[in-house]
């Protein structure tokens, strides 16, 4: 959250920010001690290590100079109550009986909705369920999301302010799904958020979180948001996330989940917005006999980049993996996929599968993908492979003979490419819009890449 009179190169953005946080911390003197120290030690990070760059090996496909280059405006609280319609307009449609509305980063109450929950379930506010019940909090925010050697993960921390908070206690089966919805306005200019979300599921319990991320086009801004996930023993948690952002917006987005014994975590990680992206999915099965299922669908044209890593961490033994990630790349979009699995010394049994397919629908698209294992068991089941791959001639030769168009008959093939991660969404009415989102957006799409 910065200002600055002419675009910053790399070093200024970090001074700016650095005095940012100098001002702002007398504000949050009355927070909690321990949010203090993380906050400071975050804050120290950063100063350390500096924003990333293309020499990095793990941003070297992914150019954000264009970002660190960009003027950023302090973003203040919202409008104090944000029309609906601008809110809603631009956001991710699905409409849930629990839905957490954000306007840069910040929570607004009158556009939220908390269906009746059962004792115990709190659903709303992170700087609410701080200034409640702070020491609470202090045994996982902060705890997964390592901050040590990831600049953007230290930048979210040091700024550490608000957010959503879901805590499921033991036991408990929650039917409506909860819906965490952050928008971006430009009303006051580029604005840098950075969101928190904190989910702790309790042994036995079952959630389902749809986590959607959505702003203005022709507009920069900047979406830096860290999500932490905790599962108790026996915990089932259907984890969809959806990126929608503007067209020139940049968005970096970090999820960390940590699963108990027998716990089940499922990721749907969908994104289809922003000039440049990158989306880093770390998950810990810290529990015997645990489970993940990772499933991603990213869509990309004119000259977007979108940069996807993911880390499994098999930690106990008996665990299994499964993770899927397909790609759409048209026009000059950039993809990056880096995905690893870890089996540790301990994890004996392990059955870990990653699969990562991309189409081209140019000449000009190009992923760079990475799939890695590394494993330090001996009685482990594991798989990983990678494709490439531009339209088949064939097929689009079999439904042209049919009568179908060619624009048609290339949007047909691409729809059931995609379908193979949608159809994988249990909630119907998520999957039926994010359909939708897709068609509409291979529409608009068909008149430059379906044509090359």
């Amino acid at each position: 959250m910065i200002r600055a009179s002419t675009a910053p190169d790399t070093k200024n953005l970090l001074d700016f920010f650095l005095a940012e946080f100098a001002r702002s911390e007398a504000d949050h003197a009355s927070d909690p001690a321990w949010l203090r120290t993380v906050r400071r030690k975050a804050i120290g990070r950063l100063s350390d290590l500096g924003f990333p760059t293309m020499r990095d090996e793990e941003w070297r496909f992914t150019p954000i100079a264009p970002m660190l280059q960009t003027s950023f405006v302090p973003s203040g609280a919202p409008l104090a109550d944000p029309e609906p319609g601008a809110v809603l307009a631009i956001a991710f449609p699905y409409r849930a009986p629990s839905q957490l509305v954000f306007v840069n980063g910040r929570y607004v109450p009158s556009r939220s909705t908390v269906w009746t929950m059962p004792p115990g379930v709190r659903v709303g506010s992170l700087a609410e369920a701080l200034a409640a019940t702070p020491d609470a909090l202090g045994f996982h925010l902060a705890r997964m999301a390592c901050y040590d050697d990831q600049a953007f993960r230290a930048l979210n921390t040091a700024f550490l302010r608000d957010g959503a908070y879901i805590e499921i206690p033991a036991n408990l089966v929650i039917e409506e799904p909860i819906h965490v919805l952050f928008v971006s306005s430009l009303a006051a200019g580029a604005t840098a958020a950075h969101p928190r979300t904190l989910a702790v599921v309790g042994e036995n319990s079952q959630v389902r979180i749809i986590e959607s991320y959505a702003g203005e086009d022709h507009g920069r801004y900047l979406t830096n948001a860290v999500t932490e996930v905790a599962l108790g023993a026996g915990a089932v948690v259907d984890h969809s996330r959806v990126q929608l952002d503007g067209d020139e917006a940049f968005h970096i987005g970090a999820t960390h989940a940590t699963l108990g014994r027998n716990a089940s975590y499922t990721s749907h990680a969908v994104t289809f917005g922003a000039a440049i992206s990158r989306s880093d999915i770390d998950v810990t099965l810290a529990g015997e006999g645990a489970t993940c299922t990772l499933n991603g669908l990213y869509l990309a044209s004119g000259r977007q980049v979108v940069d996807h890593h993911t880390t499994i961490d098999h930690a106990r033994p008996h665990g299994t993996s499964h993770e899927l990630y397909k790609g759409i790349l048209g026009g000059h979009a950039r993809a990056v996929f880096s995905g690893k699995i870890l089996v540790r010394p301990d994890a004996q049994k392990t059955d870990a599968r990653q699969t990562n397919r991309t189409l081209l629908l140019s000449d000009e698209a190009q992923i760079n993908t990475k799939p890695q294992l590394e494993i330090l068991a001996n009685d482990v089941k594991c798989t990983h492979g990678a494709t490439v791959g531009q339209m088949s001639e064939d097929a689009l030769f079999y439904l042209r003979a049919r009568g179908i168009g060619r624009d048609e008959a290339r949007r047909l093939l691409i729809h059931a490419f995609a379908s193979d991660v949608l159809g994988r969404i249990p909630l119907e009415t998520v999957r039926a819009q994010l359909d939708a989102l897709l068609a509409a957006r291979l529409r608009t799409a068909s008149g430059t890449e379906a044509s090359s």
